[in-house]
């Protein structure tokens, strides 16, 4: 798969709103510092999958994304569960 793919398109953008949302974490949180890290990580993902151009992309690439975006909303999950109602 190439960026252009059909398919990644939209992980991409969603890679790119998870990361802003996990940069917005109150610094409070006992989250804030695993948010950090898988930030750099969905940035660091998404940098490798638009430098790509023409490379396709390996099954290990698009499943290490995918775990990357199943992970950051747990970690968005969890920290929502600490924010007093």
């Amino acid at each position: 798969m190439t960026p252009t793919d059909d398919g990644l398109a939209p992980k991409l953008a969603i890679a790119r709103q998870l990361a802003g949302r996990l940069e917005r974490l109150s610094v409070d949180s006992i989250w804030a510092r695993r948010a950090s890290g898988m930030r750099g990580s969905l940035l660091k993902a998404i940098e490798r999958i638009e430098n790509s151009q023409n490379a396709p992309l390996t099954e290990t690439e698009l499943a290490h994304l995918d775990s990357l975006l199943e992970r950051g909303f747990q970690i968005l999950e969890s920290a929502a569960r600490q924010i007093p109602g």
